[in-house]
């Protein structure tokens, strides 16, 4: 397990809208799947979250054990000297699949509100990442804490 940097945990949860995640999966035919995810958040220092809705290839293949990149960039935090490269932080993880229990509704609690109103109905569900590495753009792991 990788540590997100407590540096980047307020950057990564205010990161929408003008700094959206983007979120790399692997399709059945081999070719990344990347999609923008406005509700990317810290769950804890070794895990990311997102709520999905449902639609779309991201969603139709994702399950328990998919492997995850998660791409965050803030070109002001290389001006401000805190990440190299950019701005940029990658996350490598693994992902569980939550359609109920505690984490789900903690999820759903913590989500920016633009996505839960993209979601009135609550008929998506939580995606839990585990992450197992964490990199700046020159594949460093990140020490920022």
């Amino acid at each position: 397990m990788a540590t997100i940097p407590k540096t980047l945990h307020d950057h990564i949860n205010g990161a929408f809208p003008d700094n959206v995640c983007l979120v790399g999966s692997v399709l059945p035919n081999g070719y990344a799947q990347i999609t923008p995810r406005g509700g990317i958040m810290v769950y804890d220092d070794t895990h990311l979250a997102s709520w999905e809705r449902g639609k779309g290839a991201t969603s139709a293949n994702l399950t328990d054990g998919s492997k995850i990149t998660v791409y965050f960039r803030k070109p002001q935090l290389r001006a401000d000297g805190v990440l190299p490269k950019g701005g940029i932080a990658r996350f490598y993880g693994t992902a569980q699949v939550l359609h109920s229990g505690p984490v789900y509704e903690d999820v759903w609690r913590r989500l920016v509100q633009p996505e839960k109103d993209r979601d009135s109905d609550k008929k998506g569900y939580a995606v839990l990442i585990a992450v197992e590495r964490a990199e700046d753009l020159e594949g460093l792991p990140l020490t920022l804490d």
